[in-house]
């Protein structure tokens, strides 16, 4: 082209002085474009002098609009000729080969579209992409061939002949440099994988550069909370195998020395904190312990909260290392200032088609106008993050551009789909075989209501219900919803008769802080007690017939657990009582107290206790077997069947439930050594129990003893793709003669 344009500026040069002006400007080969578009984009224009750098650039602005292939320009006396020779429009574009990926992902990514005009540069461009998308997938070895069929009216289809090659798996992970921790510890630590047969579910055993980046970081991390201040990673090398079906990635790393913390000082010019003393409790770690870059962090949470806690919104905390490299000990300061001072102006959300902007809003620890405090944007952070309607959540801050006292938060999320269609098989000793079927939605309109559906369908009975939560009623941090539900249970193994139960639940609860929650319930239902065995107990056929319950409760729980579904570190508290009577058949009182403590003892062996105790008190009438404690099972005393423990009927064997119950649990669980990948981890455990009386009772008919029951055993768990699995093997070590036992229980289930 550029040769072109000095060939033009030569020509024009040599008769610039037997013209002075441009007559008339003429536009040849047009097809599409009005001739007046053509000359818009020139820099000369009838009547303006001929002007060899005119035209020059009068090329450059035709060729920069992609509208052409090819552009001429020529003197025909004093008129200008503008010949010009237009790029097709692309009438389609289409992908053959693919599949692996499919058509309407691929046409997301490629920037070529029905009714644009086609470039070479642009058609490369999306080859590219395509090949990216194929590498991410682990397809190294795909190649894209774009393909152009001429049409009519200067039309044309672009395809994308795709051969997507063979997956390229990580053939082996090796790593030099490193003598404190073997190649297979280091190998579970990172999230890329070697590949293995049983991966065949995963993406992991594939090489992604964006994965490795990320490996870095977390040996990174790893070696820096073990005490190796110095640690430092040198390279990481991916070569691919010359069959180009496999990488081999190798980590060098240099581990350094490990520190452990010998002085730790905190220094202010914060005049409340003269004495620093009361600042050092909040610490996360002491003298003498390993180095750990994660409680460094954790202690300047914890002194920014207490410093907060008095007043000071702004202070800046920086940790001053010293490292004494002949005794390998490090000298901590934690030096506190006032930092500068900040206010939110305005906190701005980008990236929610669906989520309405309060809902994002509420879960805020700070709005316009409140001082910046970076410990409770992390806290919000989190708090979105736990909403799960999201698949990421950034949150940037960026100063006022005309006030350098005020920062604008910005928050951009990407949703995820939080609808879902559930389908369920499984098994247990408890409820047989089951299978499952449910409609949610956690996210209902944008707003953050939950809707759901679910039922089941067990050899023990089934179970239906429908739910709604309203998690901001009236506008408060105050969740209200209510349950609809109808249950049947075979209990005639354990008690000799049919339950069925239909009823509606009203609830709501707010909470005190970022820890204590405070819940209310109440529930009327009618309970059915049918099918009474013609050799049951008399206490039970007694007690044959439809009754309604009105009950009002309400539970406190504290909870300090890192996780609420797999807790490693923490503890939880629970406390609540239910009054019967409010109208209905049943009086009476129950309390219920629970707790749970977690010790995460070391890399994948968490310690756990656990207990539950209550009481029921009857209120003028005695108390239906259907509201009774039962004990025994998978969920708390394991090596004891389903009611295995409860006062029995001596002539027929039927339990008959009880006023107050109690276990505890000692559990330890462990990794099998298997990789990390198969979901594979072991338990030990100990339970212990008992059950009490209940009401009108009589010693001569039943067998009952308040006597401790213990068990011990140990489990295994399965994180399958299939869903989770557990066996567990009790054993009990204290027993009575008419207890019902169960050694082994299984629990197998699905949703797909």
């Amino acid at each position: 082209m550029w040769g072109l344009v000095v060939a033009v500026v030569f020509g024009f040069s040599a008769g610039a002085a037997r013209a002075q002006s441009v007559e008339n400007i003429r536009v040849e080969g047009t097809q599409r474009i009005e001739d007046a578009t053509i000359r818009s984009y020139m820099a000369i224009k009838e009547g303006d002098p001929i002007d060899a750098e005119r035209v020059n650039r009068s090329l450059k602005s035709l060729f920069a609009t992609g509208l052409f292939a090819d552009v001429r320009i020529r003197r025909d006396g004093n008129d200008l000729v503008v010949s010009v020779v237009e790029n097709p429009v692309i009438n389609r574009v289409a992908f053959e080969g693919n599949k692996r990926i499919k058509d309407e992902d691929l046409q997301a990514e490629v920037r070529l579209r029905p009714r644009s005009i086609y470039t070479r540069a642009r058609v490369l461009a999306d080859v590219e992409r395509i090949q990216e998308i194929y590498r991410r997938g682990g397809r190294y070895g795909a190649t894209v061939e774009p393909k152009i069929i001429k049409q009519d009216q200067n039309r044309i289809d672009v395809v994308f002949e795709i051969n997507e090659g063979p997956v390229t798996y990580v053939r082996k992970i090796s790593f030099n440099g490193n003598h404190e921790y073997s190649d297979d510890r280091l190998r579970d630590i990172i999230l890329t994988k070697e590949t293995a047969w049983y991966r065949f579910l995963s993406s992991s055993d594939t090489y992604d550069p964006q994965r490795v980046a990320f490996d870095k970081e977390k040996l990174r991390r790893y070696y820096l909370s073990k005490g190796y201040a110095d640690f430092n990673i040198e390279s990481a090398v991916a070569e691919l195998s010359p069959d180009r079906e496999g990488f081999f990635l190798t980590f060098t790393v240099n581990e350094g020395e490990r520190y452990k913390i010998n002085k730790i000082n905190i220094e202010t010019t914060l005049p409340e904190f003269g004495d620093t003393s009361e600042l050092s409790k909040d610490l996360t770690f002491e003298s003498g312990d390993w180095y750990n870059a994660d409680e460094v962090e954790n202690s300047i949470q914890a002194l920014t909260d207490a410093v907060g806690a008095k007043g000071y919104a702004f202070v800046d905390i920086k940790p001053d290392i010293v490292r004494n490299r002949e005794d390998h000990t490090i000298d901590m300061t934690f030096r506190i200032d006032e930092g500068p001072r900040a206010y939110v102006e305005r906190i701005e959300i980008t990236g929610n088609l669906r989520t309405l902007d309060e809902v994002i809003r509420r879960e805020f620890r700070l709005v316009e106008g409140d001082p910046f405090n970076s410990a409770k944007v992390r806290r919000t952070r989190q708090r979105l993050q736990n909403l799960a309607f999201f698949k990421s959540v950034d949150i940037t801050t960026e100063p006022s551009p005309t006030d350098p006292d005020k920062v604008t938060l910005k928050v951009n999320v990407q949703e995820q789909s939080t609808g879902q269609i559930t389908l369920g098989a499984g098994y247990s000793t408890t409820d047989g075989a089951k299978v499952i079927f449910g409609l949610g939605e956690n996210n209902l309109l944008g707003k953050g209501q939950k809707l759901n559906f679910n039922v089941s369908l067990a050899q023990s009975g089934t179970e239906a219900d429908i739910s709604f939560t309203e998690p901001y009623f009236l506008n408060r941090d105050l969740s209200a919803g209510f349950d609809l539900f109808r249950i049947t249970r075979d209990w005639q193994d354990q008690s000799s008769y049919d339950y069925k139960t239909t009823g509606v639940s009203l609830r709501s609860a707010y909470g005190y802080n970022e820890h204590l929650r405070h819940s209310f319930k109440y529930t009327v239902r009618q309970d059915k007690i049918q099918n009474v065995d013609n050799d049951a107990s008399t206490f039970i056929k007694e007690q044959e017939g439809t009754f309604v319950l009105s009950q009002i409760g309400h539970k406190l729980t504290y909870d300090k657990r890192d996780s609420t579904i797999n807790p490693t570190e923490g503890y939880i508290l629970t406390a609540g009582n239910d009054v019967a009577g409010l109208g209905g058949d049943a009086r009476f009182l129950r309390s219920n107290v629970s707790g749970g403590q977690y010790f995460n003892l070391a890399e994948g062996y968490v310690l756990g206790f656990s207990g539950n105790f209550g009481y029921m008190i009857p209120l003028g009438e005695d108390i239906a077997i259907a509201h009774r404690y039962f004990l025994g099972g998978e969920n708390s005393m394991r090596g004891f069947a389903s009611a295995g423990i409860s006062p029995r009927d001596k002539a027929t064997g039927d339990a008959l439930g009880s006023n107050w119950s109690t276990n505890e649990s000692a559990e330890l669980s462990f990794p099998l050594g298997t990789p990390e990948e198969l979901g594979l981890s072991g338990k030990t455990f100990v339970d212990v129990g008992t059950s009490g009386r209940f009401d009108g009772m009589d010693p001569s008919e039943v067998d009952y003893s308040s006597m401790l029951r213990v068990s011990a055993g140990f489990g295994f768990v399965w994180k399958s793709p299939m869903g989770p699995m557990t066996l567990n093997i009790g054993v009990p070590l204290l027993k009575k003669t008419y207890d019902k036992t169960e050694y082994l229980q299984f629990n197998f289930g699905t949703r797909f």
